[in-house]
């Protein structure tokens, strides 16, 4: 009996012969308890999409992509009402391809604490990001200068500061 291709992509993925890079870029995501999970384009695409139009460097561009405690629910980061107490003093460290790093704190990414929203963009202008851009990079809105608005996000991780 001859196997489809479905069922041998699927034997080679559960015994680990297809590598990540298969399943294109990814954000590696950390929980406080070291949770982890990835998120992939096709998992942000899934989420609800939001729309910012930002000032950059003196450049209005609209960006795509999804609210950041919609990404951080995949590691059951609270958000909303359930933020509160020791989770007020969360941060989130996220790293980028080229070494830079940039930490947010977790009540500066909730609604029920600041209007202005947080986004992990995959598009900008309508296309995906570009390669120096992209594909992932976080949007601050309401930032005065872009400096948090970190690009080339490939990993975001929650800390507790003590």
């Amino acid at each position: 009996m001859k196997a489809s291709p479905v069922a041998l992509v699927l034997v080679l993925a559960l015994t680990g012969a297809v590598d990540a890079q298969t399943a294109g870029p990814t954000v590696a995501l950390t929980g406080l308890d070291g949770q982890q999970a990835t998120i992939s384009i096709a998992d942000l695409d899934a989420l609800p999409h939001v729309t910012l139009d930002v000032t950059q460097h003196d450049m209005k561009h609209t960006y795509e992509g999804a609210l950041l405690t919609d990404v951080l629910a995949k590691i059951h980061v609270p958000s909303g009402k359930a933020l509160h107490g020791p989770d007020l003093s969360d941060v989130l460290l996220v790293q980028a391809k080229d070494g830079y790093k940039v930490v947010i704190d977790l009540a500066d990414t909730d609604a029920i604490t600041r209007k202005d929203r947080v986004i992990l963009a995959d598009k900008m202008d309508g296309a995906a990001l570009s390669e120096k851009q992209g594909p992932f990079q976080l949007i601050v809105e309401g930032d005065l200068r872009p400096a948090r608005s970190a690009r080339m996000v490939t990993a975001i991780t929650v800390k507790r500061v003590q």
